[in-house]
């Protein structure tokens, strides 16, 4: 089970983060709301520090893919992650402008719309992230809303698609087990989760992977 932990602010984050057992990290760029902006230059300073096989995610609400491109070329993520929707041509284009580039599509999962939807986007992109956001508000939500969806419309989003999902949305060390034996995803993503004050927390941190571990053994 791969831990992302999302809204990494510094250096000394990122460090802790992966000293906890993290396999991603989430660096979130402008947003219209949510937790955890920093600007494309210290995305770029933090994510080259990052080492191997630790992967880095782009967090992005643009929706131009040329706009995306020009972003990605500062920050120098090994992943984008798309927090707002595109049109599915739009995928090739980001694709032929950034070979080897992994693409991350995050669906806000509200209603049994969403399943379809993943599995639409999910012809163009290497893995969904299913999140509890709302892009339809006047001030879009495209994430860090500390808020949990409905688990089993997840579930069968993960047993539709044939890539990787990545589960997010209010989880915390008292609830992921139960996210986890529900949706049974590749990953967990987790923000609002770990930290205290906007800043990551180191107890939070170990108690969510002290959970982690507890469901493994079960």
């Amino acid at each position: 089970m791969r831990v992302k932990i999302c809204c990494i602010k510094s250096v000394d984050e990122a460090r802790m983060a992966i000293d906890a057992g993290a396999a991603a990290l989430g660096f979130v760029s402008h947003m219209p709301s949510g937790p955890g902006i920093i600007s494309d230059e210290l995305i770029a300073g933090i994510a080259s520090k990052v080492p191997p096989p630790v992967e880095t995610f782009l967090l992005t609400c643009r929706t131009d893919p040329k706009s995306i491109i020009k972003q990605h070329k500062v920050c120098r993520t090994a992943v984008i992650q798309l927090c707002d929707y595109l049109k599915h041509e739009d995928y090739a284009v980001i694709r032929k402008g950034l070979p080897g580039v992994k693409i991350v599509q995050v669906v806000h999962v509200m209603t049994e719309a969403a399943v379809n939807l993943a599995e639409s986007v999910s012809r163009h992109v290497d893995a969904v992230l299913l999140d509890s956001g709302n892009p339809g508000l006047k001030v879009k939500e495209l994430g860090g809303t500390g808020r949990i969806h409905d688990w089993s419309l997840s579930r069968k989003i993960r047993e539709r698609l044939s890539i990787p999902v990545f589960l997010a949305g209010g989880l915390k060390p008292d609830n992921v087990c139960s996210a986890i034996k529900e949706v049974g995803p590749f990953g967990i993503d987790v923000c609002s989760g770990v930290r205290t004050r906007d800043k990551l927390d180191i107890l939070k941190l170990s108690q969510f992977f002290n959970a982690m571990s507890n469901t493994k053994k079960n």
